[in-house]
């Protein structure tokens, strides 16, 4: 069984209302738990691409990545759990594990489904929640991976459309 219905959870998907990237996060996170993060994506086979500015690299250790100087190009990992699905990670800092993904990939019950599987997969793995907040609405999440549910569930009352 899915664990939110499309026609239940849709308005969180419209980038008209919500923004095309919404900000999704782990908090309270440690080195230890990207680090998992990063092992999880090899595990899984998920196809990604890590790179620091314009330059492409090999995946790096997470102790590696977020010791680098505060000046330095930005880093990210690009994760593909499905072809058409894509979670860009930003490595700010260690003490909350940052991605976005672009809503416009996660139209349908069926994108829902991957998405939410991703949650789970990383939620799972860290034994923590994956928050969904609006694109600059940071702190408010509208839904996400429960540890105790061991689900995604909705966090906010949906919207009226």
């Amino acid at each position: 069984m899915a664990d939110l219905l499309w026609d239940d959870v849709r308005c969180f998907f419209n980038p008209d209302l919500m923004g095309s990237l919404p900000d999704l996060r782990v908090p309270n996170a440690s080195v230890e738990d990207w680090q998992a993060v990063l092992d999880l994506v090899e595990a899984r086979g998920w196809k990604c691409q890590y790179s620091e500015g314009e330059t492409v690299l090999p995946v790096p250790r997470a102790e590696s990545v977020l010791s680098r100087p505060a000046d330095a190009e930005c880093a990210d990992l690009r994760v593909w759990p499905t072809a058409d699905v894509l979670a860009i990670f930003r490595f700010h800092h260690d003490e909350a594990i940052d991605f976005d993904v672009d809503l416009r990939e996660l139209q349908g019950q069926e994108r829902l489904d991957v998405f939410c599987g991703f949650l789970r997969e990383i939620g799972r793995r860290l034994g923590k929640p994956v928050l969904m907040d609006p694109e600059g609405d940071y702190g408010h999440p509208v839904l996400g991976f429960e540890v105790v549910a061991d689900r995604v569930v909705l966090l906010a009352e949906p919207l009226v459309m």
